[in-house]
């Protein structure tokens, strides 16, 4: 129970240092912003329809006690209580409208020079770059892209319905089974973001999350371009002893024998900001730890726990895992 307090804290720690990165009014993303802009001003054309509507009770009940005739009565119902909201909301609604078009991730299809394939599964996420030029690119529980440069999102769900949702970059949309979705999305400033699961998917939704990093355009390309080759560090031991305790038949790393699809790739796991689909800090500790008490840590996870190695083995793996960058 210790160990799961323990991670438990470093958990709380990790998000309170999002806490700045996945507000919707702090938008770093051109969708975000015009969904900024959009909330500010439906909350002032409702700000002004209730004042207006307390103003007209406080006027009659504190100076202005006398009866009113019908026809004086029904004047400032018609006006206060029918024509002013009524317009109001219209032109809100008629903004809003206006909005739509460039909000619509189909509006942005194919227009995109990266798209990213972003898989939900019960408890991760999946993802796989595809640009332009060159190969695809697998990674896991985060997402990265360049500042500036319009990105096209296809998001698909392998087992429950999930929702994809970066706040400060834009609107969200679900991942349904059978469906892909698209989403269109750029950011106009660099920062690390944190992104949730949307949509209730079992024991562990609250602790299915993602870092998405917006990078600037040069730097972006250097790290896919890195991300493309196998990570250096992969013959090192603790590769061994992944492979020879079975961790391969689930998990894929580049430039080994390890070529499982049932979890997460973890073929650059050390280049990556947290373990777990956004809970822990990528520390070798907090690897260990999930390796050896995966049910504590993530209720629900198909991943079982492996407390049964020796403690030195699961300390090698995870040294040889976070090496891989």
């Amino acid at each position: 129970m210790g160990q799961y307090f323990s991670l438990s804290a470093a958990s709380l720690s990790l998000a309170s240092g999002f806490a700045g990165a996945r507000s919707v009014l702090e938008p770093a993303g051109a969708e975000a912003q015009q969904i900024a802009i959009l909330f500010w001003i439906m909350l002032s054309g409702g700000a002004v329809i209730w004042l207006g509507v307390v103003g007209v009770l406080l006027r009659s009940a504190l100076f202005n006690r006398r009866r009113l005739a019908e026809k004086s009565a029904s004047r400032i119902i018609l006006w206060g209580g029918v024509v002013f909201p009524s317009v109001t909301l219209c032109v809100l609604l008629a903004y809003a409208l206006w909005l739509m078009p460039g909000l619509r991730p189909f509006a942005q299809a194919g227009a995109a020079g990266l798209r990213i394939e972003i898989t939900g599964r019960q408890f991760w996420w999946e993802v796989v770059y595809r640009p332009a030029q060159g190969p695809p690119v697998a990674s896991a529980n985060e997402v990265r892209l360049p500042v500036g440069e319009r990105v096209e999102f296809t998001l698909k769900s392998a087992d429950v319905i999930h929702s994809f949702w970066i706040p400060p970059l834009g609107g969200k949309m679900d991942m349904i089974p059978g469906r892909t979705n698209r989403l269109s999305l750029m950011a106009t400033k660099p920062g690390i973001f944190r992104g949730p699961c949307a949509e209730y998917c079992g024991t562990s939704h609250a602790l299915m999350a993602f870092s998405a990093v917006a990078m600037e355009p040069e730097a972006f390309r250097s790290w896919l371009a890195a991300q493309a080759i196998p990570a250096e560090g992969a013959g090192a031991s603790g590769g061994a002893l992944f492979l020879r305790h079975g961790c391969g038949s689930c998990h894929f790393v580049a430039g080994t024998d390890a070529r499982g699809l049932i979890g997460p790739d973890l073929s650059h796991l050390g280049s990556r900001a947290t373990v777990g689909a956004g809970i822990l800090p990528n520390t070798e500790d907090a690897v260990a730890r999930f390796i050896a008490r995966s049910e504590l840590i993530k209720p629900g996870s198909r991943m079982p726990a492996f407390d049964m190695l020796p403690p030195d083995d699961i300390r090698a793996i995870a040294a040889w895992l976070r090496g891989l960058r």
